[in-house]
């Protein structure tokens, strides 16, 4: 349990943050997400991440976003990039377009398959078959930062976390420079595989991924496409807010916010934010961490 005292701690110059954001798709929500990006610019993040869709359903609108960050913004951004539905080649353009534009850091992923979370992955016949492969391309074609995805609960397609580990560690060797893990709400989880990366001789930063519960349902959901547990105290505290979005707002503040203070107190100095494009619960969270508004961050 924090006390008041703790919860109230003055600025850190140790703590890092990162803030993941996906492409809009109508207007209404391009003007979501830019006061969203204006809102956290402040805190100076050490880069934000734009996704990728599936299949590469949202390529244009993902460099856009980018590019615009890049104009508009002193913010680094980091780029998704998947290996899904395209050749070796419109990939590489892709790579050449973002280093053309300014983009220094992609985040590397294999990507969902084309039919889905759940569905069977094949890679396209002339692309690149696993992200180590994408991970070695980039790293060809220019000198990215490349973050790559873990998983403290293992990848749903691993049969075991040593063959998970494995598969960091040949992205690691392709060229890899941070790991970035699937969102989890019980911080033991993420201190074991951290505990495992390690004794493989894993060094590169295992950065945790928070999520801010804004919808229960959904999250849980995506939770289990993605084979990340969802403890039943966390399904409690939600329970019967259905309508009641102001507490369902405070009753996920507090869970973010008890959970980044805990990996903190733990040792934790950089964390990622999955925003779902939305800034308050993140700020807040940040704030507690000691992360606070510094000179704007916009051009």
């Amino acid at each position: 349990m924090h006390d008041i005292a703790r919860l109230s701690r003055g600025p850190r110059r140790d703590v890092g943050v990162s803030f993941e954001f996906f492409p809009p798709k109508t207007a209404e929500m391009e003007t979501a997400l830019w006061e969203a990006i204006e809102r956290l610019a402040p805190l100076q993040p050490n880069f934000v991440s734009v996704t990728y869709g599936a299949g590469g359903s949202t390529r244009e609108r993902t460099h856009a976003t980018v590019a615009r960050i890049v104009r508009e913004t002193n913010i680094r951004p980091a780029a998704h990039l998947t290996c899904v539905a395209a050749s070796r080649g419109e990939i590489d353009d892709v790579v050449r377009a973002y280093w053309d534009a300014g983009v220094r850091h992609i985040v590397a992923l294999r990507g969902d398959p084309s039919g889905g979370l759940g569905s069977a992955y094949q890679a396209h016949p002339g692309g690149y078959a696993t992200s180590t492969d994408l991970v070695r391309a980039i790293r060809g074609i220019g000198d990215f930062e490349v973050s790559v995805s873990a998983y403290p609960e293992r990848h749903p397609e691993s049969a075991s976390f040593e063959q998970d580990i494995d598969a960091l560690k040949a992205k690691i060797d392709a060229g890899a420079t941070r790991a970035i893990t699937q969102f989890f709400f019980e911080n033991d989880l993420y201190f074991r595989y951290l505990d495992r990366v390690r004794k493989a001789g894993v060094t590169i930063p295992i950065v945790p991924g928070i999520v801010a519960v804004q919808n229960f349902k959904q999250t849980a959901g995506f939770a289990k496409k993605t084979g990340a547990s969802v403890p039943q105290w966390l399904a409690d505290r939600f329970e019967g807010l259905e309508d009641d979005p102001a507490t369902r707002r405070l009753i996920a503040a507090a869970v973010a916010a008890e959970q980044a203070l805990d990996l903190m107190d733990r040792g934790v100095t950089d964390f990622h934010f999955y925003t779902m494009n939305r800034a308050d619960l993140v700020y807040a969270t940040c704030h507690l961490l000691g992360v606070r508004a510094k000179a704007a961050a916009q051009a």
